[in-house]
C-alpha cells in the first residue's frame, strides 16, 4: 500500500486537523490515535459519497494539520457535521475529502509540518493497535498520517464483523513503537497492509511505517 509520490493540485485530499493545546498537550500516543479515529470515522459517515468513493480508489491522501484550540473551534464551525475523535486529551476531526489545491483558506493556513507532541510512559492499548516503525523517528504529524493510512487499510480489507465489532466498542484505537527488527518480524502477522510511505516528507521513499495488530478476544 503506497502514497502517490508527486500530488496532482486535482488529487482529493483528506485534512484531518488536530487540537494542540501547548497549555495542556495530550500525549502523543492519545494525537496518533485520535488522528487515526478520525480519518475513518469522517468515511463511515458518508462511505457512499462520490467523493470518498474516488478518493479510496486512488492512494487516500491525506494532510495532517495542526490548531490551536482557538482555530480547531473555528473548523468545527466551518463543518458542523464532522464528529470529533477524542482519545484522552486529544482531540481530531476528519474532513471529507477535497482537491488539494482547493483547500479553504482556513484549512490551507493551518500548519502541516513540525507537529509534535510529548510522549507519555503509559502504554495506549486496545484490541485494534496500530504499530508504528520507532526507527523512522518520525513526527508526531508524520506518524499520524501513517497511522490513519493503516487504520482505514484495515478498515476497507477486514471482515464486516469484526469492523462492526470495533464500532460498537466505541472504535479504540492503541498505538504501538517497535524497532525496525521486531517491527518487520511482526509486520508478518498484520491485520492489514503494510503502509509504505512515498517519501514527500521527513522520510525515504518507500520506508515501511505502519500497519494494524488485532488482539485476539
Amino acid at each position: 500500500m503506497t502514497e502517490l509520490r508527486d500530488r496532482d493540485p486535482g488529487e482529493l485530499v483528506q485534512p484531518i486537523i488536530l487540537r494542540i493545546d501547548k497549555e495542556d498537550p495530550s500525549s502523543e500516543d492519545e494525537g496518533l490515535s485520535a488522528v487515526a479515529r478520525a480519518a475513518v470515522i469522517a468515511y463511515l459517515q458518508d462511505p457512499q459519497n462520490p467523493d470518498w468513493q474516488q478518493w479510496a480508489s486512488q492512494a487516500f491522501a491525506k494532510s495532517v494539520r495542526r490548531a490551536n484550540p482557538k482555530m480547531f473551534a473555528k473548523v468545527l464551525e466551518m463543518f458542523p457535521e464532522q464528529m470529533v475523535s477524542e482519545v484522552g486529551k486529544a482531540q481530531a476531526v476528519g474532513l471529507p475529502p477535497l482537491p488539494a489545491a482547493d483547500l479553504p483558506k482556513l484549512i490551507a493556513k493551518l500548519q502541516v509540518s513540525g507537529t509534535q507532541l510529548p510522549k507519555a510512559d503509559e502504554v495506549l492499548d486496545a484490541k485494534i493497535n496500530i504499530v508504528l516503525n520507532k526507527s523512522l523517528e518520525m513526527s508526531t504529524g508524520k506518524a499520524a498520517a501513517q497511522a490513519a493510512h493503516a487504520l482505514f487499510a484495515w478498515l476497507t480489507e477486514a471482515p464486516a464483523e469484526s469492523v462492526e465489532a470495533w464500532l460498537q466498542s466505541h472504535a479504540p484505537v492503541g498505538i504501538r513503537h517497535l524497532p525496525r527488527k521486531d517491527f518487520e518480524q511482526l509486520s508478518r502477522q498484520a491485520a492489514g497492509p503494510v503502509i509504505q510511505d512515498a517519501g514527500r516528507t521527513e522520510i525515504e521513499p518507500g520506508s515501511v511505517t505502519a500497519f494494524v495488530m488485532s488482539k485476539a478476544s
